[in-house]
């Protein structure tokens, strides 16, 4: 995933698909999965959200000049991605 020149680097799809799964069993309920891209840690980490409203706090990766970036957004149970307009 993310395999392209638009992004860091690529990010494994089983790993992505385990971040999907630990996101539905959480006892908390999640319905979202954020891909945030850490450039100190120059790695992806998974962000589990409850409603739209938090994603707001993070900047695009493609305009990012933080740490940490929004990279994608997923819906944790239709595993579709969430486009968020700008």
């Amino acid at each position: 995933m993310f395999d392209s020149s638009d992004y860091p680097r690529p990010l494994d799809e089983m790993l992505f698909n385990t971040w999907l799964e630990e996101g539905r069993l959480s006892k908390i309920s999640y319905q979202y999965l954020l891909i945030v891209w850490d450039e100190f840690e120059s790695s992806y980490s998974p962000v589990y959200t409850e409603d739209r409203d938090s994603i707001s706090q993070y900047e695009p990766y493609d305009n990012s000049t933080g740490r940490e970036s929004l990279v994608a957004v997923y819906d944790l149970f239709s595993e579709s991605r969430i486009y968020i307009g700008q």
